[in-house]
């Protein structure tokens, strides 16, 4: 159950991403609630994971999801560029992610 805690405060970090974007693009109150309430749920998981699982893994897993997810949120829905080699280093990200879980 950690584990899909912990992916879900991945989640959560994407989407207080995507408040961040909404502020800087239409400051209102709307996009500071997407933001805060993003970021608040993703913390609050967070820590609900770190009672369980090893702090660095959850740290990794957490900061990678939040990563890939910015990255593709912008690829896919703000239109940022779909280069080979972001595609690249997010693979990458996901392999270090993997070998810190299969190495602990």
């Amino acid at each position: 159950m950690a584990w899909v805690t912990l992916i879900l405060a991945g989640i959560f970090e994407v989407v207080g991403v995507i408040g961040i974007n909404l502020v800087a693009k239409h400051n209102k109150i709307q996009s500071y609630m997407v933001l805060i309430l993003g970021f608040l749920v993703s913390f609050s998981l967070l820590s609900i994971a770190l009672s369980t699982l090893p702090m660095g893994i959850a740290y990794a897993v957490w900061t990678g999801i939040g990563t890939i997810g910015g990255t593709l949120v912008g690829m896919f829905v703000y239109g940022d560029a779909k280069d080979w080699k972001r595609i690249l280093f997010i693979a990458l990200i996901i392999t270090a992610i993997v070998g810190l879980k299969l190495s602990s």
